[in-house]
């Protein structure tokens, strides 16, 4: 009979009750001594009880092993008490635990460990381009007791199992890695001395915890980039590591120099990246197999254990997302099932690239947790809420699930707000399905969002409000310059809904994430596109997931014109200036893309009403549905003069 996501399975002597896993993800969430908090507690234990096995995010095994601030620590006996009440918290919410154990290496800085970062050679990541400082066979020996002396805690903490972290370019990676190992000495050199540390961490791990202490090692299965390994070569050191005695494998992929940073598959990425990688790894040993990436949907998890390509599936950010989605399927409510957009702004890209806690886009309550489980409603309204964007929709949805009376009412047709463009270019469709859930979700709890209706006066005085939501969102900016507002213009919001055709040349103002996706949307349906930026830069980071594919397609398919001003909108297309040296360029549209200014008319109309409106999202400033949807959240409790 085929696997299924609900069935038990056992790693070694651990017996899980399904073979769903939430594998190991940084959260930010500890102190800044590495120590555990009650907001990891509390984050741990909204989760519990779903996936058969949690993995804890990476506990450093050595002081300058650390890649975040804010990391957990294993390296010292201090750290037990924490660790006790970690894995305490997670096993009383009905799931195995695991610790997994790590060191980053040369991925860190060294104004965060305070020393020069370690590494097999002094070869710095493309990254974070910190020269590392080549450790010595001495070294070397005291980092595999290090790990050792690290599962030993895990076990004496009562984790029930522990991984080795070995995928992502961090340091087990690094010594596995012909692009980051470039030693000469026993520990280099050829395959061999390349997978001596992993073997030896192994084997030293199993001497210290002894038979009965399952061990994982997670393990990039290609490292996906040109000068890194792939499966092919990684695949011996898997028997070696069995023997050795590995109880189970954990199959990811990438390193962050790879382009488009796989290792955390965003919104372009195909959906189970790892899937056929991890189907080879289990035809090539004898114990447990667990994939990883961008997998979101029990479905096709069970998809995936039907055809024997792995023995459990791991889900990552779906469970940022939506800690319950295991409970919803096991009970075929899918419909229910907040899913995760891929999007990784609140989670790695806010970890690693803004240094802030991770949280979710679209899950306002990930890692606030220790304080919304004693958030009490004072104020049960009636409220009104105005716009059916990210925003008006999360504000509705927390005061209807927090018991309170609420009217949302929506100018357009159709929800969603600015969400209705935004989801149009390819990859994006899953904030269109987020809309669909809202909507659908608000519904439930027996509320409607009524369409075509504009708030004025008349709404604001139809009933006694004790508050207003604004969330009417913002309008797009279009500059004043010759020929702006003639027909041979468009806004991108028009082109993205399709109610402006704007031929096969179309020239693109604005290069931030607006005008990018707008020219991607454009070039995959067969237009020439030419995008122009003002500044010397674009706002799209090319090192994000997103940002690498919306590059990677105007580099390949387009053109990106840098510090070039639109001087005026001609008959034949405009007039551009670039270092002073003005042109015109022929184009069907001229699609503005430059920016939105906030809707200011509701907070007018309510002043004169005397009716208190408190503006949340777009109508604040034009920001990421992150924004919207927690600015949103924090809103309607204020409104409700939260307790706790």
């Amino acid at each position: 009979m085929p696997a299924s996501i609900w069935d038990g399975v056992s790693i070694g002597s651990l017996r899980l009750a399904n073979r769903a896993v939430m594998p190991a993800m940084g959260t930010g969430y500890c102190s800044m001594e590495g120590e555990v908090t009650e907001r990891l507690l509390a984050y741990h234990k909204r989760r519990a009880g779903g996936a058969g096995l949690i993995i804890t995010e990476v506990c450093a095994v050595h002081p300058l092993g650390k890649c975040l601030a804010l990391e957990l620590g294993i390296y010292d006996d201090s750290f037990l008490p924490g660790l006790e009440r970690l894995a305490e918290t997670v096993k009383a919410g009905g799931s195995a635990v695991a610790a997994q154990i790590g060191h980053a290496g040369r991925e860190t800085f060294e104004s965060l460990i305070g020393a020069q970062p370690v590494a097999p050679s002094p070869i710095p990541s493309r990254t974070l381009g910190q020269v590392p400082r080549a450790l010595s066979g001495e070294e070397i020996a005291e980092l595999v007791g290090c790990h050792a002396a690290a599962a030993r805690r895990a076990r004496e903490a009562g984790f029930d199992a522990v991984e080795i972290h070995a995928a992502h370019g961090y340091l087990v990676n690094q010594f596995l890695s012909p692009y980051s190992n470039r030693r000469e000495d026993g520990y280099g050199r050829d395959d061999a001395g390349r997978f001596r540390f992993a073997r030896e961490i192994v084997r030293e791990v199993r001497r210290e915890v002894g038979k009965d202490f399952p061990i994982l090692f997670r393990f990039s299965s290609s490292e996906m980039l040109a000068e890194g390994y792939d499966l092919d070569y990684i695949l011996p050191l898997l028997v070696q590591l069995e023997g050795d005695g590995v109880d189970a494998f954990h199959v990811s992929c990438g390193i962050y120099d790879a382009p488009g940073n796989p290792t955390c598959p965003g919104m372009h990425h195909p959906a189970g990246i790892n899937v056929e990688r991890a189907a080879r790894v289990k035809e090539a040993v004898g114990v447990p197999v667990i994939v990883v990436g961008k997998i979101h949907d029990p479905r096709m998890a069970d998809e995936i254990l039907a055809a024997g390509k792995a023995d459990l599936v791991a889900f990552g950010r779906q469970h940022l997302a939506d800690p319950l989605f295991l409970r919803k399927a096991a009970e075929g409510r899918y419909d229910d099932i907040r899913f995760c957009l891929s999007c990784n702004q609140g989670c790695l890209e806010r970890l690693m690239l803004e240094f802030m806690p991770a949280t979710c886009s679209i899950n306002p309550e990930c890692g606030e947790e220790w304080r919304t489980e004693k958030l009490k409603t004072k104020n049960r309204g009636p409220f009104l809420v105005v716009g059916a964007g990210p925003a008006g929709l999360q504000a509705s949805l927390t005061m209807r699930e927090a018991g309170a009376e609420v009217r949302v009412v929506e100018r357009e047709a159709e929800p969603g707000g600015q969400l209705r463009a935004c989801s149009r270019p390819d990859g994006k469709e899953p904030y269109a399905d987020w809309v669909s859930w809202a909507v659908r979700r608000l519904s439930s709890l027996g509320t409607k969002v009524e369409l075509g209706v504009e708030a004025g006066e008349e709404t604001l005085l139809a009933r006694s409000w004790q508050g207003v939501v604004d969330a009417t969102g913002a309008r797009p900016l279009i500059p004043d310059i010759p020929g702006a507002r003639s027909a041979k213009c468009a806004e991108a919001r028009e082109v993205l809904l399709g109610e402006r055709d704007p031929g096969d040349h179309v020239l693109v103002v604005g290069a931030g994430l607006v005008g990018m996706e707008t020219a991607d949307y454009l070039i995959h349906r067969g237009c020439e596109v030419t995008v122009v930026e003002e500044l010397e830069y674009t706002p799209v980071l090319p090192l994000t997931s997103h940002g690498h594919h919306l590059h990677g397609v105007l580099g390949e398919k387009g053109r990106l014109l840098l510090g070039t001003r639109v001087l005026e909108v001609t008959g034949r297309g405009a007039l551009l200036s670039t270092a002073g040296e003005e042109r015109e360029m022929e184009a069907d549209t001229v699609v503005w893309a430059v920016g939105s200014r906030p809707e200011g008319a509701l907070r007018e109309a309510a002043e004169r009403a005397g009716v208190g409106a408190k503006a949340v999202g777009d109508a604040v400033e034009p920001r990421r549905v992150l924004e919207a949807v927690h600015e949103a959240y924090w809103a309607a409790w204020e409104l409700m003069g939260s307790e706790g």
